[in-house]
């Protein structure tokens, strides 16, 4: 009949109207599905991959004394590939600050990353306290090193937590008198105290609340909490204007006070201090 005819045309054009917009939402969600895909495979690949060598045994009580020296030292990330350090010899003695200089890809973010044992040297060896790296358990030989770097990682949680980063068996009263005493050492106590909740105030992802250099100086707090016997500053203020730099530039300065410290840097203002300068 007429009518069922047109009661179908009616229904069929009804619903095809209720799926267009549907159909118009798919494009929508399949870059977040895309996205959710590949961070899924990106975090399996970490899941699986091999955990670090456990090293050696030598695990000295207290901290080490901070004497570094590389020995014939080459690194080649692929067996084809041009050498990043080849035959580098260098030795930094206990409470030296050695200043590392040269253009981007002559190996010297390479060279610090050897001693921690972020990598490990293709020949040659690195020692501390005259043991080579791999002799050290790898928990012991990272408690000798405190990392200030220009990419700052910091985490959406309290300023307490960030600067205690790592530090598990610290709470109550002395673990906030030990922060404090690291944010006044970093300039950036002020600020702290006059955040609505001080010390427990969050920071947003990766410290977005705060300055460029706010974020530079909780990374130095972070370093002074550490009071490792090792510092590396792998261009630290680099990315900073002129008066946040001075501010930075001043913590630093305490912070290098009694320690080993290899400095990464371009602007003369960050080497002027160094006892040596090293061209690479």
């Amino acid at each position: 009949s007429t009518g069922g005819t047109v009661g179908s045309f009616v229904a069929f054009i009804t619903a095809m109207l209720m799926l267009i917009a549907p159909i118009k939402h798919l494009s929508d969600v399949m870059a977040p599905i895309t996205r959710g895909l590949a961070a899924v495979e990106r975090g399996l690949d970490l899941i699986e991959h091999s955990p670090p060598e456990a090293g050696g045994t030598h695990a000295p009580e207290g901290r080490a004394r901070g004497d570094i020296e590389l020995q014939q030292v080459a690194v080649r990330f692929r067996d084809d590939g041009v050498p990043a350090l080849d035959g580098v010899s260098l030795a930094v003695r206990a409470g030296e600050t050695v200043a590392l200089v040269g253009p981007s890809g002559a190996g010297k973010t390479t060279l610090v990353n050897l001693l921690p044992r972020f990598i490990d040297p293709t020949q040659g060896r690195v020692l501390l306290d005259g043991v080579p790296l791999p002799d050290w358990s790898i928990d012991a030989l990272r408690r000798q090193y405190a990392l200030v770097s220009q990419d700052v990682v910091l985490f959406n949680d309290s300023v307490l937590a960030n600067v205690a980063l790592g530090d598990e068996g610290a709470a109550g009263e002395a673990l906030e008198t030990r922060v404090r005493q690291a944010l006044a050492s970093a300039n950036l106590l002020d600020f702290v105290e006059a955040l609505p909740q001080g010390l427990h105030t969050r920071i947003g992802h990766n410290g977005s609340e705060l300055s460029g250099g706010q974020r530079q100086r909780l990374a130095i707090a972070r370093a002074v909490y550490k009071d490792a016997p090792v510092l590396i500053l792998d261009e630290a203020t680099s990315a900073l204007d002129s008066e946040s730099e001075r501010a930075v530039q001043q913590a630093l300065e305490r912070l290098m006070q009694g320690r080993t410290t290899i400095v990464i840097a371009h602007r003369l203002s960050t080497i002027e201090h160094a006892d040596r300068v090293v061209a690479m």
